[in-house]
């Protein structure tokens, strides 16, 4: 190389300016905000997530606001209110678990439907998200609990998923024709309630339940009547029990109203389905200072007191929790977190 360019070529090197050193350490240290937010996934698989402050608190009874625009046919599937810092543990219908920061769900407005699930994640033909978990942080004084659609229950310890895997791995071995409805996130010593969409509900100790490993297929949580199924599982130490139908009724019950009883029996009423009320959706353990958020299939949403929806008891259908439009049926329930 020439004396001349060997020159040039020194003196456009050092006359690069060079980014400070506190400039690119204040750029990894860099911290997201942490906000509350509503991640919102339907049924044929589009998932979003938007701020907790788009909705604004209502009465009971109240008609709602457009919370997610749905194509025709699809239904709003699984709603939760979660901090934007926290995983979300993503359980399909078939038993396996994916994992997902929630800021990194695509983020939408209440008119948008969302993007859809299998450009994020690797999911099977027929593959389905069926729960969703937020969980801050992975230990061993934690299990989640597993409830599929055919009364199987399972409990495995929390850090036993605490190795994100590309394409997602298996949570639980389902029996045949069996699917992944509900999980929990317990401490080991909490008492839980499974519910059927017939309304008949079983409460027991989760000490019943052994712990076992991933590929494990569970034991029996409920013993189900002829046409019957899981619709929701529930931590349900103490509180009111929140459940709701399709046709949009609702009622709080007090939770020592369910008597314990061993794991795998036939349970009691938990309310009294008529053609008005239609079938159970959702059940919730709530207290008298939460709110919470219903959503129908077409998407509508609305933010009530629970203090506002009536307690009463066990063998009862409840009142009007939501007016809906005629083919809507309300189909979630989640609570609003609160600092």
């Amino acid at each position: 190389m020439p004396t001349a360019a060997i020159k040039r070529f020194v003196f456009d090197w050092f006359a690069i300016p060079l980014i400070p050193t506190t400039v690119i350490e204040k750029t990894l240290t860099i911290k997201r905000k942490e906000e509350d937010i509503v991640i919102t996934l339907t049924h044929s698989g589009y998932i979003k997530r938007i701020p907790l402050t788009s909705y604004k608190q209502q009465k009971r009874g109240g008609v709602g606001i457009v919370g997610a625009e749905v194509k025709e046919e699809d239904i709003v599937q699984d709603l939760i209110v979660t901090s934007n810092l926290n995983y979300l543990l993503l359980f399909t219908n078939k038993g396996k678990i994916h994992w997902l920061k929630a800021y990194e769900a695509p983020e939408g407005s209440r008119y948008s439907k969302g993007k859809a699930i299998v450009n994020i994640l690797k999911l099977e033909n027929n593959e389905k998200i069926s729960a969703i978990l937020p969980v801050s942080k992975f230990d061993d004084q934690h299990f989640i609990v597993m409830a599929t659609a055919k009364g199987t229950i399972k409990k495995t310890m929390l850090s036993e998923f605490s190795n994100p895997r590309k394409g997602g791995i298996l949570a639980i071995n389902l029996g045949e024709n069996d699917e992944l409805v509900q999980v929990k996130l317990t401490d080991g010593n909490s008492n839980l309630i499974i519910a059927t969409k017939n309304g008949i509900a079983v409460r027991f100790n989760e000490k019943d339940v052994r712990v076992m490993g991933r590929n494990a297929a569970g034991v029996r949580g409920i013993k189900l009547e002829l046409n019957d199924e899981v619709i929701g599982m529930e931590n349900a130490n103490d509180g009111t029990l929140l459940t709701t139908t399709e046709n949009g009724y609702g009622k709080r019950t007090e939770i020592n109203e369910y008597r314990l009883i061993n794991r795998g029996g036939k349970g009691v009423i938990n309310m009294n389905i008529t053609e008005k009320t239609g079938k159970v959706t959702g059940i919730m353990n709530v207290y008298d200072g939460d709110e919470v958020l219903l959503i129908s299939e077409k998407g509508v949403a609305i933010r009530v007191l629970a203090k506002d929806i009536s307690l009463i008891g066990r063998n009862t259908q409840g009142v009007r929790v939501m007016k809906l439009k005629e083919s809507d049926k309300l189909t979630s329930v989640a609570k609003v977190v609160k600092d």
